[in-house]
């Protein structure tokens, strides 16, 4: 049975529904939509629109703005010294009023910029980073998109961001919400969201790259319309396990199967084909990561396989960002990316500057029986692609996809 309208509601992911439906489209996409590497740096053409474009734009609307109040306050200064006693009292009363409203809207925009600013900062297209009162906002448009970046490096920890995706016809259009370390081997978790057309549900898509290799996809449609209201999605990283996030709910989880976290876990699932002598599957390394988020056109693969294009008439379009939220061991601002010291500081203690390591231990080292009845119904009414079992692309399946 259908549910009304593009996203199922009614029982969410603490229940188990019996009834599920597919997007329409979905029968009309080939076995597997095309896979492409996950957010391409800006290209010179969004690096020279941000050049050529100094947030020009904003000064002129700000100047724009000055001059209209500036006109305002001179006519009612005028009123003041020509009008009679009732005037001037009413004139003196409208100018405190503008003065108060003033100061009010200049503390929300400025307790805004202070909330994400003490966290982020813009990675490329700075103009296409604006504040709307507490809100942060990612735009695209035909000249660029744009995106940020955390101001710090973490080791292990957990990266969470309120966000309310872009509404109505969204196709070709995808925000991106990562982690990355640096360099030709480096390490990334994506939560990738790939606008459609009107009606039709976002695809979520997930990915990890292990030393410089991805093609780790796996995609899911949601129990909710991203675009009506804020959704937490977040990473949990530790030596572990990489756990993906939607409203605290586990949509995916990528385990450490090596020998020593195996054993750290009191109820860990071993693959049943796993064996003492069996290399273990890759598992990120201890790379300082840095959080990011970025809103591109991606129109020749995002939705339905490239065959909808962005409409360009509907622009610009934004992303929007009630709070960013990074809770980790942060990575020295001077040391570099193999620092040893570091590292073993961010792996083998409890206790750091940021306080009690919570995301390090045994209870965060796997789910818990609650949060694996979660992850069961998420992938067994919400999983539409997955990587592991794409044999088109992989004849023999990935090592760490055995014995699923």
């Amino acid at each position: 049975m259908r549910a009304a309208g593009p996203y199922r509601h009614g029982p969410g992911p603490h229940h188990l529904p019996t009834a599920t439906w597919p997007p329409t489209w979905r029968a009309q996409q080939p076995r597997h939509a095309p896979m492409r590497p996950i957010k391409p740096p800006p290209g010179p053409r969004h690096w020279l629109s941000s050049i050529a474009q100094p947030q020009h734009r904003t000064r002129e609307k700000s100047e724009q703005a000055s001059g209209r109040r500036g006109q305002f306050v001179r006519g009612w200064a005028m009123a003041l010294r020509s009008g009679g006693g009732a005037l001037r009292a009413a004139a003196a009363a409208v100018l405190v009023a503008a003065a108060v409203a003033a100061l009010l809207g200049a503390g929300v925009a400025s307790a805004a910029a202070g909330k994400f600013d003490d966290v982020v900062q813009p990675s490329w297209a700075n103009d296409h980073m604006v504040y709307d009162g507490d809100l942060l906002k990612l735009r695209l448009d035909a000249n660029s998109g744009g995106g940020f970046v955390s101001k710090n490096r973490f080791l292990y920890g957990k990266a969470s961001a309120d966000l309310k995706l872009v509404p109505g016809d969204s196709a070709g259009v995808v925000t991106a919400f990562y982690l990355s370390s640096a360099g030709d081997k480096h390490n990334e978790f994506d939560f990738e969201f790939l606008g459609n057309v009107t009606g039709e549900p976002y695809l979520v898509q997930t990915n990890l790259y292990i030393d410089g290799v991805g093609n780790r996809e796996q995609r899911i449609d949601l129990w909710f319309d991203p675009t009506a209201d804020f959704h937490t999605y977040a990473v949990l990283w530790n030596p572990s396990q990489v756990v993906f996030m939607v409203d605290d709910t586990p949509i995916r989880v990528y385990e450490n199967r090596s020998a020593a976290a195996t054993a750290h876990g009191h109820h860990r699932r071993r693959a049943t084909n796993d064996t003492t002598t069996a290399t273990p599957p890759p598992f990120p390394g201890p790379q300082p990561m840095a959080v990011y988020s970025s809103i591109w056109n991606a129109d020749d693969w995002a939705t339905q396989g490239g065959r909808v294009k962005t409409d360009w008439s509907h622009a610009p379009f934004e992303v929007t960002f009630r709070d960013v939220r990074v809770d980790g061991c942060a990575w020295a601002a001077n040391a570099s990316d193999a620092d040893a010291g570091e590292a073993r500081r961010c792996s083998e203690t409890s206790w750091g500057k940021e306080g009690r390591y919570w995301w390090k231990e045994k209870e965060m080292s796997e789910l818990t029986v609650h949060q694996s009845h979660q992850l069961v119904w998420a992938r067994a009414h919400h999983l539409v692609y997955d990587y592991c079992v794409d044999t088109d692309r992989f004849p023999s399946p990935p090592p760490e996809c055995a014995g699923r």
